[in-house]
């Protein structure tokens, strides 16, 4: 459905960090077509669940449930979390089955510092995001931008070889207002039982129609 992550959009040559993405524009397009055709199927009443994946050095600091709560408040209203603690019973880890039942991703690195762009994914995580980033919106969660798609991160996997990490870089001037993380959002969306909201439902009815159509966020 989607292509894989690449430092594709040309940067300035002082600093490679400063571009908005580091995304194609086709590939830009291509992930919100498939992010609006996640939102369009999906049925009133169908419960939204998104995984945490995270570090044990992560989960066991005492601002995990902080963390959890600002990502909640990030993502849209009736989201689910879940993460290793809520979702495998007598540590079985069972990714496989998981991810079958999941409609979204939000990774948590090790940032190089604070304030950083630079996250490193675990081997674990870096797995759990190759089984879902070309089906499902998968998010980056930053301290100083919040959410990021992953689409528009730069990725370089990292060593050793037996075990690799991944590290992704968030763009310089990535902007909240991008139509990534409109898409992946809305992608997230539950609907009521009355139904979607009214600007919702025009849209991607829309792009039902023509998801590839000039214009078509």
């Amino acid at each position: 459905m989607m292509n894989g992550m690449h430092a594709t959009k040309k940067p300035r040559q002082d600093d490679p960090l400063d571009v908005e993405t580091f995304a194609h524009p086709a590939q830009q397009r291509r992930f919100v077509a498939a992010m609006n055709r996640i939102a369009a199927e999906r049925c009133p009443g169908t419960p939204v669940r998104v995984y945490v994946s995270a570090g044990p050095k992560t989960v066991n600091d005492s601002n995990w449930p902080r963390l959890l709560e600002r990502i909640t408040e990030d993502l849209p209203d009736g989201v689910e979390l879940l993460h290793y603690r809520t979702a495998f019973e007598d540590d079985s880890y069972d990714w496989d089955t998981l991810a079958g039942q999941l409609d979204g991703l939000v990774v948590i690195g090790r940032a190089k510092r604070l304030g950083s762009r630079v996250h490193v994914l675990g081997p674990v995580a870096r797995l759990e995001l190759r089984s879902l980033i070309a089906s499902k919106p998968v998010l980056l969660f930053t301290h100083n931008l919040g959410l990021v798609p992953a689409i528009d991160c730069m990725s370089q996997v990292m060593a050793p070889s037996e075990a690799p990490r991944l590290k992704l870089v968030a763009p310089k001037r990535w902007s909240r207002d991008s139509a990534t993380l409109h898409a992946a959002l809305d992608a997230l969306r539950p609907l009521g039982t009355a139904g979607q909201e009214p600007e919702l439902r025009e849209r991607v009815q829309a792009h039902l129609v023509a998801p590839f159509a000039a214009g078509a966020n």
